[in-house]
This record gives C-alpha cells, sequence and structure tokens, in this order.
C-alpha cells in the first residue's frame, strides 16, 4: 500500500497552480467501520523512503522570489502554537495579535502580500475563551485536548474534554491516540476510541496526533495513519511536539502516501500536519515540496496542511526581511508575541 515511486517536477512557485477550489468544495472524511483487511494491506520499503526522504532538501532549493513565495506560503499554513504550563490570557492576546499579522507590514507591503494570516491559533482548553475574544470569525482556534500529550487521562475524561472544548469555541481539535494500543497492535480498539473521539468533536475538525517518535517504525505509523483515518480524522498529524523524536521527512513520506492511498480508495481528502521540530524556513519549503510531489497543489492550503510551531514563524520572518532588504536581523526584532 505504501509504495515510493518516481519524482515528480516541482514548480518553484506554489502559488503558480490550477485555480484554487473554494474551503467548501471538501467533504469531510466520515467515519468508516473498522476493516482490518485494509491494516494488514500496508506496506513500507523503509530503505527506500529513508533514502527518498534524504534526498529531498539538496533537489529541491528555491531562491529569490521564487522562495518568498513559498515562505509566504508557509506562513499561511502555520498553527501558531503556544502550550507551555506558564501560558497567561495576556500571552494568548499578544499571540493572537501575531497570527492575524504575523510578518512586518513593511515588509509584507514590499513583496505584495497584504492580507497575509496564520492558518490557525492552537491553544490548551483553559485559552480558548482569550484567543476566541482575540481573533473572533478571522482565525479558527485549535485547541489540544484528550490528556495532551501522553493520552492517559480516563477515557470519559477525554471525550468530555472535547465537548467541553468544542463547546467553548474551539473549531479545530487536536486529539492523541492510544500509543500502546497501536504498539499491541489492537487496531480495533484504536479505531473505537478515535470514532468516539470524532463524534465528541461534532462540528469541530479532528486532528489525530499519532506521536510517530514512539510506535517505533514506519509500518506502524503507516498502519495508525490508515486507522485514524478509517475512524474519521479530518487531519492526521505527527507529534504533540513534546515527545523526543518529533515530525521527520521520512515519516511525512510514508503519512503523505497513506493520504494518498485513502484519497485513491475512498475518494475523500484528508488533511496533514508535521509538529515538533520545524523551526527552520528552509525546512519548511522541503516538506512543502514533498507535499506538493506526493499529494499535489490542493493540499497546499490550510484546509488539507498545517504546520505545529511556534519559532517557524521568526526564521521566516528574518529570511523574508532578507529578501526585501539584503540583510538578515537580529531574532529578537520578530518576537512571536
Amino acid at each position: 500500500m505504501q509504495r515510493v515511486g518516481s519524482n515528480r517536477t516541482v514548480s518553484s512557485d506554489p502559488c503558480r497552480s490550477a485555480p484554487e477550489a473554494p474551503l467548501s468544495d471538501l467533504a469531510r472524511n466520515p467515519v468508516r467501520p473498522y476493516d482490518p483487511s485494509l491494516v494488514e494491506a500496508v506496506r513500507v520499503n523503509t530503505p527506500a523512503t529513508l533514502r527518498r526522504a534524504a534526498t529531498l532538501p539538496a533537489r529541491r532549493s528555491v531562491k529569490k522570489d521564487w522562495q518568498a513565495a513559498w515562505l509566504c506560503r508557509a506562513v499561511s499554513l502555520i498553527d501558531l502554537t503556544t502550550l507551555s504550563g506558564d501560558d497567561t490570557e495576556a500571552r494568548v492576546r499578544r499571540l493572537c495579535a501575531k497570527a492575524l499579522q504575523p510578518v512586518r507590514p513593511d515588509l509584507l507591503e514590499a513583496i505584495g502580500m497584504d492580507g497575509l494570516t496564520v492558518g490557525a491559533v492552537c491553544v490548551y482548553h483553559e485559552m480558548i475563551p482569550a484567543a476566541v475574544n482575540a481573533l473572533g470569525n478571522r482565525l479558527p482556534v485549535a485547541a489540544v485536548a484528550t490528556g495532551f500529550p501522553a493520552g492517559l487521562s480516563p477515557f470519559h475524561l477525554r471525550l468530555r474534554e472535547i465537548e467541553e472544548s468544542v463547546a467553548a469555541g474551539a473549531k479545530e481539535i487536536d486529539i492523541v491516540i492510544s500509543r500502546r494500543l497501536a504498539l499491541a497492535g489492537r487496531w480495533e480498539e484504536m479505531h473505537d476510541e478515535i470514532r468516539q473521539m470524532r463524534e465528541a468533536c461534532g462540528p469541530a475538525h479532528m486532528k489525530a496526533i499519532l506521536a510517530t517518535g514512539e510506535l517505533g517504525s514506519l509500518r506502524t505509523v503507516a498502519k495508525a495513519s490508515t486507522v485514524a483515518m478509517m475512524a474519521g480524522a479530518d487531519f492526521i498529524k505527527t507529534s504533540t511536539g513534546k515527545e523526543g523524536v518529533n515530525a521527520t521527512l521520512p515519516v511525512s513520506l510514508v503519512m503523505m502516501r497513506a493520504i494518498r492511498d485513502w484519497e485513491r480508495a475512498t475518494g475523500f481528502k484528508v488533511g496533514y500536519k508535521p509538529a515538533g521540530g520545524i523551526s527552520k524556513a528552509k525546512d519548511a519549503v522541503s516538506y512543502l515540496a514533498l507535499l506538493k510531489e506526493e499529494l499535489g497543489d490542493r493540499w497546499l492550503r490550510p484546509d488539507l496542511f498545517r504546520f505545529g510551531a511556534s519559532s517557524l514563524l521568526g526564521d521566516i520572518e528574518r529570511q523574508l526581511e532578507h529578501h526585501v532588504t539584503g540583510r538578515y536581523s537580529a531574532a529578537h526584532r520578530h518576537a512571536l508575541a
């Protein structure tokens, strides 16, 4: 099911593609009954996957105006995130202001990108009201739930947390799977848990966090991706950002291939979110190039792709300033909040 195929040429400009469809054109991925044959059919060629991922950064380098275009697209796909124990309402309000004006206005004016925003703001449950009040209807608020990051709280409390976050105004819910079920191969139990989480989300879109750094093998990652999509996940996401190993290109390749196979089998598109460890602008370009090669231009939209990041935005802003002025500025000139 997971195959490494021939490389396709990637356009230098992610904005130069077929006309983009409106957000409403996507039918939501439905919950499907557990089908063990789909899980058993998953195969991953690990050496080929690692080889392909290792060569991508060198093969997909873009410069000058093309680089600026890719970086602006990356900004629009960021879930600007704060998930710290010392979060306050004031910090969240500042983060929301940054989300609405992620790059200095003079830089955006110079490159003709006025009105650029990030994709969403992601916070803990307690910070949802502050984020909703600061953003209004201009950007969605995403909330982590289900005992994030470990996902080991009692199951009925995990479901209740989802329901309360949706009631508080979150439009997107990032849930964590039970890693022990994936590691033990208890796929039907995992499907049942994720299905109930999806039902608890109601109208809010659900991102299923696989915590890929704790799943042991790429084949287990591929199987967990398939089960999550079978259970109705709107997005599959690599990591909480709290694991020792978070998003990587090999894992992303495997998860994107699972998404591609799922669309071919069912006709439904599922989003992808790499999270944790993506802090450099050049890394963001590598992920977008891989996304464009594997899934196509339609996934270069915030309804099908997000970066889970905080420090990434600062480095992108520095690169855009260098593009406009020819000089690199100090990081403190581009504070997040």
